[in-house]
C-alpha cells in the first residue's frame, strides 16, 4: 500500500512538472511568434508610409484669395493665425471657453481649430477682421461695446462671429432662437446677459 501511495505521488509530481514545464515552453514560443508577426507588419506598414508633404492651395478669407503651401495636418485656426496673422480666432484648448475660434464658413458658425485647412478650399472663410473697416465697425460689434458684452475679452470675437451668423440666420430672432443659436460658445466669465442684449436689440430694431 505504501509503495503504490508513492508510486501514484512520484507519477502525479512527474506529470504536474512535465505539464508546466511543457506550457511555459508554449507561452514561450507563442510571445516569440506574435512578436516575430508584429515586426513583420509594422515593417510592411512603415514600408508605405507616406510623409506629408505642404501642397499648395488657396483659401478666400474675407473677401480676398490666399495662395497657400500647408500640410494637411494644419488646422484653418492655426493657418488664420500663424500663416494669415489674423488672430483675432483665439486657439484655446480649454473647454471652458469653447468657441473662442468661431469663424464663419460659407455664412455658418464652425471651430475653426476642429477642421482642417484644405477642407476649406472653395468656400467663403469671414473673421473677426472682417467686421471692422477703419473706424466704422459692424453693429454687433458695437453693441457688445454697449451692454457690455465682454470682460477678459478672449472668448468675445467667437461670440460676435457666432452672434453675426445667428442674426444673419435669423434677422428677426427671438431670445429663445438666440439662445439656441449661441449654444456653441461659452464664455468663463459669465458675460451672457450683456451679449443677449445686444443681439436681441438688434433684432429687434429689425422688426421695427
Amino acid at each position: 500500500m505504501k509503495e503504490h501511495d508513492q508510486h501514484q505521488r512520484s507519477t502525479a509530481g512527474f506529470s504536474r512538472r512535465q505539464f508546466l514545464k511543457g506550457s511555459g515552453v508554449a507561452v514561450a514560443a507563442t510571445a516569440m511568434a506574435t512578436a516575430a508577426i508584429e515586426d513583420v507588419a509594422v515593417a510592411e506598414s512603415e514600408s508605405h508610409l507616406v510623409p506629408a508633404k505642404a501642397n499648395a492651395i488657396t483659401l478666400n478669407v474675407n473677401g480676398k484669395d490666399y495662395p497657400l503651401q500647408l500640410e494637411p495636418r494644419v488646422t484653418l485656426l492655426h493657418c488664420l493665425r500663424d500663416d494669415l496673422n489674423l488672430t483675432g480666432a483665439k486657439d484655446v484648448e480649454d473647454g471652458s471657453v469653447a468657441g473662442a475660434d468661431t469663424v464663419l464658413l460659407d455664412g455658418k458658425a464652425v471651430h475653426a481649430g476642429t477642421i482642417f485647412a484644405v477642407e476649406c478650399v472653395g468656400k467663403k472663410i469671414r473673421t473677426v477682421e472682417s467686421l471692422r473697416n477703419g473706424a466704422q465697425v459692424d453693429e454687433v460689434i458695437a453693441g457688445f461695446v454697449k451692454h457690455d458684452g465682454l470682460q477678459c475679452g478672449y472668448c468675445t470675437p467667437g461670440f460676435v462671429m457666432a452672434t453675426r451668423a445667428a442674426l444673419d440666420k435669423k434677422p428677426h430672432a427671438t431670445i429663445d432662437e438666440i439662445k439656441h443659436l449661441l449654444g456653441g460658445n461659452i464664455c468663463r466669465c459669465g458675460t451672457y446677459r450683456g451679449i443677449l442684449q445686444c443681439a436681441l436689440e438688434i433684432a429687434q430694431k429689425g422688426d421695427a
